[in-house]
């Protein structure tokens, strides 16, 4: 018996251009190709993602039926067979990020893995919330228009060069992580606008400055954005499950004091210059500049939204009201009749795909706590991890390149899950309080290196046109300055501050 494997280029499909951009991001994530497999005389043919998605359901059946090793529970392989599934379902990405969380809820429960109240834990959760909250709030700019508003009035200030149009998308892209809490919906509002832009200042589809200002979109509004707690998915899932398994309330104001000078602002320095570097582009003088139009009735009462709730959040840590709350109360205000911006009956145009994609990330980490595997998984770590107390910069780089080379594992969403659990075991050999091991999980997620490991970059690129190579072309040298410069920077941050105890 032989088995040969070749690679097929795919086809394009008819009527390609009518497709939506999440419906072409879902196959360029599943991938274009096909593999033929010839067995004797008889050919069969298996993506790849299919055959990945073979073996991770195989094995974590054979983890499931595996007799547990001396020292650990049934109740635990029982445990890491689902998350090995879940997890390997998430990175490989063949279904939906909230059909793989529905199928973990399902079989959870089957399975009798865990109790209901550790399941569905997300859901008590004020940070699901928060996300629900976020979802709704988005909409609603979008639907008013305001964003476009906002984009176009900062725009047209600063096309007189290259350099300050890049640093123009960068700095929006900062600006929106405050104002519109979903990395895909900023994504899907900016990479068309810079694209435009790009355009009209005589950058055509497909050249360098062309790709430059789009990569710029789409970096920015992923990497700056995972230092603003409400404006990505990974700070919501770090957020919850650090309320979920250990009860520590990490709030806004806390979390940007902690992330954002260095991993939000000084990053946005460094995406500024190296597309500047890697995309060196001319650009022709700008048309004549239009004046903005007057914001509408409807743009203005979102923008009041936006501010009240905008000012809650920063000042949590005086009022004491959880962000989850702050951003409910939001939602319900732009759907009230009359005085919001959008009709009740525009919450069934809401994208609920990622709350419960959440939910169950967030439920996968008290899974893996309660069952034991965190603590199986912290002993085995520890030997290839080695911490020590009083090496705090030690520990610190360590733990922070754990965290970032754990996430081409899964998706981002799903990497505090994973981590999250192994929280207490980090503090015990750190000596460092619970949040500081947990924030150093936030900078594992700030930093890509591989498209596939973060959904609304590869939306980014589909919507934009950009290739994979040409995504690489940034994320990698970015990644790797991150890796020399910015680690050893935000531990100076961290020490400044006092923020390892």
């Amino acid at each position: 018996m032989s088995a040969c494997w070749r690679a097929e280029a795919k086809a394009s499909p008819p009527n390609s251009s009518d497709r939506s951009p999440v419906t072409d991001v879902s196959e360029a994530e599943h991938g274009f190709s096909r593999w033929g497999m010839v067995i004797g005389a008889r050919r069969w043919r298996m993506r790849p993602a299919s055959f990945l998605t073979t073996l991770v359901a195989a094995g974590a059946i054979a983890v499931y039926f595996v007799p547990a090793p001396a020292g650990v529970t049934q109740e635990t392989m029982h445990a890491a067979a689902l998350v090995l599934l879940t997890v390997g379902l998430w990175a490989i990405g063949t279904l939906p990020e909230y059909v793989v969380g529905l199928i973990f809820f399902t079989l959870a429960m089957i399975l009798a893995v865990a109790p209901a109240d550790v399941v569905f834990s997300g859901f008590a959760s004020s940070t699901l919330w928060l996300v629900l909250g976020g979802l709704v709030i988005a909409t609603a700019v979008q639907r008013s228009g305001l964003a476009d508003q906002i984009a176009g009035a900062l725009f047209e200030r600063f096309t007189h060069s290259y350099a300050q149009l890049v640093a123009a998308v960068v700095v929006l892209a900062i600006v929106l992580s405050f104002l519109i809490p979903a990395t895909v919906s900023r994504t899907l509002l900016l990479v068309p606008i810079a694209a435009a832009l790009a355009e009209r200042v005589g950058f055509e589809r497909g050249s360098t400055g062309y790709y430059g200002l789009v990569t710029a979109a789409i970096m920015a509004t992923y990497q700056c954005g995972t230092t603003v707690l409400t404006a990505n998915a990974p700070n919501l899932v770090l957020a919850g499950s650090a309320e979920a398994l250990y009860r520590i309330q990490i709030t806004y104001a806390e979390y940007l004091w902690v992330q954002f000078p260095v991993l939000g602002l000084l990053k946005g320095s460094a995406i500024v210059g190296f597309v500047c570097w890697l995309f060196r582009a001319q650009m022709r003088p700008a048309q004549e500049r239009r004046a903005p139009a007057p914001l509408t009735p409807e743009q203005w009462r979102t923008l009041v939204i936006l501010v009240a709730a905008l000012g809650f959040w920063v000042t949590d840590f005086l009022h004491g009201i959880k962000a989850g709350w702050i951003g409910m109360a939001a939602a319900v205000v732009c759907l009230l009749p009359r005085v919001g911006v959008m009709p009740p009956t525009a919450f069934a145009d809401v994208r609920l795909g990622v709350y419960f994609y959440i939910g169950a990330t967030l439920g996968l980490g008290l899974v893996t706590q309660t069952t034991g595997l965190s603590q199986l998984l912290g002993q085995l770590i520890e030997r290839a991890l080695p911490l020590e107390q009083g090496a705090d910069f030690a520990n610190f780089i360590k733990l922070s390149l754990f965290s970032t080379f754990a996430g081409m594992l899964s998706t981002n969403p799903a990497q505090p899950a994973v981590l999250s659990p192994l929280a207490e075991h980090f503090s015990e050999a750190t000596g460092w309080p619970l949040r500081t091991v947990l924030m150093t999980f936030g900078i594992g997620f700030t930093t890509f290196l591989l498209p596939y490991q973060v959904p609304p970059v590869l939306v980014g690129m589909q919507v934009g046109g950009v290739r994979l190579g040409t995504m690489l072309r940034l994320s990698l040298p970015l990644a790797a300055f991150g890796i020399v410069l910015m680690l050893p920077l935000q531990y100076l941050w961290w020490r400044v501050i006092g923020y390892f105890g």
